[in-house]
């Protein structure tokens, strides 16, 4: 009887193991071959899920994205205004190991975004979420009073998703300033000044 493959699960254990690599030993080393020896399968297996590096390194891309998605969702479920909104950073910014390799994929999938609309589309995707996720909760942080009512809400949410976006590199790259205790105390200063 032939083996019957969950073929979502196996995309999803390709991506994981795909992060590992990028966030171990950067986007060059993003190869199939290198992937197929990090879960042990036979070169050629990932060919049929993968055929590309592009479309590898936008996997890899997709699974983090979807992974800090799940935890904003959980993190933030019942919660409104300014107090989701720091839940939500807590969950993007590179505050521990799991996050910050998660930031050592999107830098390196950055890059190749530049120069590639299709991949540049899958970030835009992913940050469209993100820009009308904030937007909604500083919305409700104005009517609750926890957010200044003269602030203008689109310019808040880009200054908060650069806020993020850079701390995501300077985390990977400036630790030692940017740290996991520094990174926190500038998110009370950016939630500081959308406050009433």
């Amino acid at each position: 009887m032939p083996k019957i493959v969950d073929h979502d699960a196996r995309r999803e254990q390709i991506a994981r193991a795909a992060c590992r690599v990028v966030a171990r030993s950067g986007l060059e080393s993003l190869t199939l071959r290198d992937v197929a020896a990090e879960i042990g399968f036979a070169n050629g297996a990932l060919k049929p899920y993968f055929p590309t590096k592009a479309a590898l390194s936008q996997a890899a891309f997709t699974y983090v994205f979807e992974q800090t998605g799940r935890r904003v969702e959980r993190e933030t479920a019942g919660k409104r205004g300014a107090a989701a909104l720091r839940a939500f950073a807590l969950e993007v910014l590179p505050l521990d190991a799991a996050r910050l390799d998660e930031a050592r994929v999107v830098l390196p999938f950055w890059q190749l975004a530049i120069h590639d609309p299709a991949q540049a589309r899958v970030n835009d995707r992913a940050m469209l979420s993100w820009r009308s996720s904030m937007r909604t909760w500083l919305a409700e942080g104005c009517d609750d009073g926890d957010i200044r009512p003269d602030l203008d809400l689109t310019a808040a949410a880009e200054s908060f998703l650069n806020f993020l976006l850079g701390a995501q590199g300077t985390g990977v790259l400036d630790a030692e300033y940017n740290g996991p205790r520094q990174l926190q105390a500038q998110l009370e200063v950016q939630l500081r000044g959308l406050r009433p």
